[in-house]
């Protein structure tokens, strides 16, 4: 649930703070005074498009604020997802959400006081927040919406089977397209296969090992430099352990640590200072010790074999020819044979695999075939349930002889892929065989008419809040936001859109912009966005109405008398006949 939505710099609105809550709220005002800017800013807080266009000159930047309060239902989904990006859910429960926009269109986005990518906006705002506004009711006469429509109120079991045949569906057609493009380009892949082959053949022979490169240049270097470093390595190991070739002892760096050490820890008793320096030459000395052992191990490892320089010599000239072919270091060449044996794999067209594929290919189609059915008996035995629910909501809402037909019929076969089910052949795609339609029937004897061509924009407008309150009831979204969904609606529909909105609001937060009183009637609380005229740029803010002022504002809303006292009479009647209502329901 939205607590507190706070907007600055956005379109007329330079500094507004709305007080939401639980329930019913509307939101009211003249036409140009911001009604839309309120549900841009929802649209912007939750990942919409940003526009640029929509932020003032002064400051030149946009803040959408909010506070939302999760329900249990939606809570563990989001905090498991705004934790990936560092963000927490505050202790009371509440989660502050924030969207910036530059006029230069630059975005930034907070979750939980961290900057996050704008899409965990949108990732947030799919638990917790639907939208719909006037564009939705176009988007209910698309076939694709319809099919959803009914896919969603059928259910989550259903919507999993819908998944299991898109992903069917998917492998069907990766095996389809793999066989056919084997087929048609066996040529080219024949002649791809042989320059790997050759490729392969000749790296086998040489059989490179990762980091074999780096490792003959050091070897290399050494045995080009052998005397060298056996002369130094000989003189610090004498210098070290004071044996040299000879076997006369010298000086050496361990006997005088040793002395050293003997004559500080003789004097510790008179000063600890020097005792504390004593046991730090011990492990000076363990230190000198452990490096004259490994100089008297390298000396050992030293090779003068000039045989062996010659292998390496060769060895390196191997490995140069195939960088120079293949890749930049033996690593790379290392990693292209690994490729081109996956490639190979990839581009066999042998009769035994194109056998095998086909057999795989039509095995999925025969699966796709038979889900396919069984998806569409699911969608049947759904579209009569849908269609009687929204129709009892249909005759709630000052439609009481219409109807609403879902029609479930195959997808018509063009030069897409198809299947044969027990209907008949049909189209097949990602989301099924079926084709869904929702259709009007406005009144008794009148034709069912598709949506696009026998319901008007009024009509629309209720078959689209007879949906959502049909699919309130199975959960959802907690918030619901109505932008003006009840235009070109009037009367006793009005008023039965009020009631209908009163209900969802029963279980959800519900927010309306609206021009009509008879809805704004219904509402738990009353928001009206005033503009203000008087200085030299128009602004508006956003103030709660009670009592007197929101019988003004629906005289206002229905004569453009606010301050008519027969209006606001009117306005009072309507109030009272809302509440009478609502107390019923």
């Amino acid at each position: 649930m939205l607590e507190e939505l706070r907007i600055t710099g956005l379109g007329v609105i330079e500094d507004a703070t709305l007080p939401l809550g639980p329930g019913l709220t509307v939101i009211t005002g003249e036409t140009g005074a911001g009604k839309t800017m309120v549900v841009t800013s929802l649209n912007l807080l939750f990942g919409g498009r940003a526009d640029a266009g929509r932020v003032r000159a002064d400051p030149g930047r946009a803040t959408v604020d909010g506070r939302l309060t999760l329900p249990t239902h939606v809570r563990t989904a989001v905090e498991s997802r705004i934790a990936d990006a560092g963000a927490t859910v505050d202790d009371d429960g509440s989660l502050l959400i924030s969207r910036t926009l530059t006029a230069e269109g630059r975005s930034r986005a907070h979750v939980g006081g961290r900057t996050v990518p704008v899409s965990l906006l949108s990732e947030v705002g799919e638990r917790v927040f639907a939208l719909h506004g006037q564009s939705d009711q176009l988007r209910l006469l698309r076939p694709a919406e319809q099919r959803g429509s009914l896919d969603r109120y059928a259910g989550p079991e259903h919507e999993k089977l819908l998944g299991q045949f898109a992903e069917l569906y998917n492998r069907w057609r990766a095996v389809e397209d793999d066989l056919a493009d084997r087929r048609a380009n066996a040529r080219q892949r024949g002649q791809e296969a042989e320059l790997l082959k050759l490729g392969l053949d000749e790296i086998t022979r040489v059989d490179p090992q990762p980091g074999e490169d780096e490792l003959l240049r050091e070897e290399a270097q050494r045995l080009e430099h052998v005397e060298g470093l056996r002369s130094a390595a000989q003189l610090a190991h004498v210098a070290m352990s004071g044996t040299g070739d000879g076997g006369d002892d010298v000086a050496d760096v361990l006997s005088l640590i040793a002395t050293a050490r003997r004559t500080l820890e003789a004097q510790s008793g008179v000063d600890r200072v020097l005792g504390d320096l004593a046991v730090r030459l011990d492990e000076v000395a363990t230190l000198a010790g452990d490096v004259s052992t490994e100089l008297g191990t390298y000396l050992a490892s030293l090779d003068a074999d000039p045989g062996r320089l010659e292998e390496v010599y060769e060895r390196r000239a191997a490995l140069r020819a195939l960088t120079r072919k293949y890749a930049e270091d033996v690593d790379g060449v290392v990693a292209w044979a690994d490729h081109a044996r996956t490639r190979l794999s990839e581009l066999d067209s042998s009769d035994e695999l194109l056998d095998e594929l086909d057999r795989e290919r039509q095995r999925l189609h025969g699966e796709v075939a038979e889900l396919a059915a069984v998806l569409s008996a699911a969608r049947h035995e759904a579209a009569g349930r849908f269609a009687a629910d929204v129709t009892v909501e249909l005759a709630g809402l000052a439609m009481p002889h219409a109807r609403i037909q879902v029609v479930v019929q195959p997808k018509a076969v063009g030069n897409g892929p198809s299947v044969t089910t027990a209907a008949g052949e049909s189209g097949v795609g990602p989301d099924g065989a079926d084709d869904i339609e929702l259709r009007l029937l406005p009144h008794p004897g009148a034709p069912a008419q598709p949506l696009q061509k026998g319901a008007s924009g009024g009509e629309l407008s209720r078959v689209m809040l007879a949906i959502e309150v049909v699919f309130a009831g199975a959960g959802g979204p907690p918030t619901l936001v109505f932008d003006e969904v009840d235009s070109g609606v009037g009367g006793t529909a009005a008023v039965e859109i009020g009631k209908r909105l009163a209900r969802l609001a029963r279980d959800h937060q519900v927010l309306v912009v609206t021009h009509l009183p008879q809805v704004a009637a219904f509402a738990d609380r009353h928001l009206v966005v005033a503009k203000d005229t008087g200085g030299a740029v128009t602004t508006s803010g956003v103030t709660v109405v009670e009592h007197t002022d929101r019988a003004r504002e629906l005289a206002r809303m229905l004569a453009g008398l606010p301050d008519s006292d027969l209006g606001i009479a009117h306005a009072e009647e309507l109030l009272s006949v809302a509440d009478r209502e609502k107390s019923r329901a």
